[in-house]
């Protein structure tokens, strides 16, 4: 029985902070890309697992703007594993119905692999199985300052006036304008904290900080996560009768 079975109310946007790859490498006294590259394969079973559970929407961290700040061989061993896995993993995600996005600043990106997120999007663009959203170069307070700019020249144009701007207005200057808010954040690897992600979007979301290292993240560990916010009571701010 599926999770769908059990609770036809479960979270249709569900977002992940995929943590803890460097850590199940080093117990296995591997180097940190191992476990990156280990993570990445989990990353497939998350998108094929979510028909099953009845998540439509499914949105992982893979880069802050903050994790610039790791060795000069971490990150690039990082991109270059994100040009293979979009370069390896796009027909397949294509075959699958998946929709892919990229939210972030991709400017600071390489042009390669620039090149290589628009051709995923545009190769996906009419796909409607999953909604798969990677944050690449994503920091929350970033997302929202490049917004409030964008925002800031539509009044300075006089396209938009200030009495105009309210929280549906600016939402829209958002990178996830098009997606519906996350119901649900996972965080793996034992860490109780957002580390910048989502945080407008998130202010109602249900929250699950899990100890699974991301890489021992399997489709068992989606199903139980999935499963227990089915428990919660949601009110929105309010007060059930």
């Amino acid at each position: 029985m599926s999770v769908v079975d059990i609770n036809p109310n479960g979270p249709k946007h569900v977002a992940i902070i995929m943590d803890g790859n460097g850590r199940w490498a080093t117990q296995r006294n591997r180097p940190r890309l191992f476990g990156h590259q280990a993570g990445a394969k989990r990353v497939r079973q998350a998108v094929e697992t979510c028909p099953e559970l009845g998540v439509k929407y499914l949105t992982m961290f893979a880069f802050s703007t903050e994790n610039w700040k790791r060795t000069q061989s971490e990150v690039s061993g990082l991109m270059a594993l994100f040009r293979r896995y979009i370069q390896r993993e796009a027909n397949y995600l294509h075959r699958l119905g998946t929709r892919v996005r990229f939210i972030g600043d991709r400017e600071k990106l390489d042009k390669k692999l620039q090149a290589l997120m628009d051709y995923l999007e545009k190769l996906t663009e009419k796909n409607d199985t999953t909604h798969l959203t990677i944050a690449l170069n994503y920091g929350a307070r970033d997302e929202v300052t490049r917004a409030t700019q964008r925002l800031a020249v539509e009044i300075a144009e006089k396209r938009l006036l200030p009495e105009q701007v309210n929280s549906e207005v600016l939402a829209s200057f958002l990178d996830t304008y098009v997606l519906p808010d996350p119901d649900l954040v996972i965080r793996t690897s034992g860490e109780a904290r957002i580390s910048n992600f989502l945080l407008w979007q998130s202010a109602y979301a249900e929250y699950e900080f899990i100890d699974t290292h991301w890489p021992d993240f399997t489709p068992e560990v989606f199903t139980s996560v999935v499963a227990r916010y089915g428990s919660r009571d949601r009110r929105f701010g309010a007060v059930k009768a």
